[in-house]
């Protein structure tokens, strides 16, 4: 059976599957897929949300392109395109992508800066704008740069002072066991 892959032509994450598959030197057949246009049941069947890409290998149907391409590169000969070892990842630090990052974010926290109200980003209700910025907040603030550049901007400071000990932000840490993260001794 054919490799098929499911995607949408101008997708950034096709694209990387398909950047993958052609590393690999894999053929596979294409099935153009519009995530922005009334999606067809039967794609629907593949993919539960509706997104792109999708791979079907031989019946096994499998979407995520962090998913898909680890697939790739472990089912497929070619040269490797993940590391042998993690600590191959590793790389010293850039300083310069470093400072350019956090300018950058200077411009983002100014934009957040001026749209935060009290208790919480958009007025007195918890809303999913806290829970998404609230989640990217919470690395950015693990860094020293990013903590330091956060206390620049205090309405914001003071959001996430009281957004990071809602209940919701420590069960979610990814640093601590959760009911679904079981350590054994």
């Amino acid at each position: 059976m054919p490799l098929i892959l499911h995607g949408y032509h101008y997708s950034v994450y096709n694209r990387i599957a398909r950047l993958a598959l052609a590393e690999k030197g894999v053929a596979y057949d294409r099935v153009e897929v519009n995530p922005f246009a009334d999606t067809p049941p039967k794609y629907l069947a593949l993919h539960p949300f509706g997104r792109v890409p999708t791979l079907v290998h031989d019946g096994f149907v499998l979407y995520e392109t962090g998913a898909i391409t680890r697939y790739v590169d472990r089912t497929f000969p070619g040269p490797a395109l993940q590391p042998g070892t993690p600590r191959a990842l590793g790389r010293p630090v850039d300083e310069a992508e470093v400072a350019l990052g956090l300018t950058g974010a200077a411009k983002v926290l100014a934009a957040l800066e001026a749209l935060a109200s009290e208790p919480f980003l958009t007025g007195p209700e918890l809303s999913l704008a806290d829970l998404h910025v609230g989640a990217m907040v919470a690395y950015f603030a693990l860094a020293p740069e990013g903590a330091a550049l956060l206390g620049k901007y205090p309405r914001l400071a003071a959001w996430w002072a009281k957004a990071s000990r809602r209940a919701s932000f420590a069960a979610t840490d990814p640093g601590l066991p959760t009911p679904d993260r079981v350590t054994k001794a």
